[in-house]
């Protein structure tokens, strides 16, 4: 899948978690990724993150899911 429609779909999901508070949103953001994206879209997310245009709260998510747990 493109980085430009994973970053879409990551978009979307930021939309639908964008009227929780910001630190409630990223979570929920990162944990939906986490939960329903296949480890490979993931993967090719985070490796294009600095070429791909994503809403803040998902670019917050996205870095969440980069660092080590």
């Amino acid at each position: 899948m493109s980085p430009d429609k994973l970053a879409y779909m990551a978009n979307q999901i930021g939309k639908f978690f964008v009227t929780q508070t910001s630190e409630d949103g990223v979570a929920s953001v990162a944990d939906h990724i986490s939960k329903f994206w296949d480890p490979r879209m993931r993967r090719d997310l985070l490796a294009h993150l600095d070429q791909v245009k994503l809403d803040p709260i998902v670019r917050q998510a996205v870095e969440k899911l980069r660092a080590p747990a």
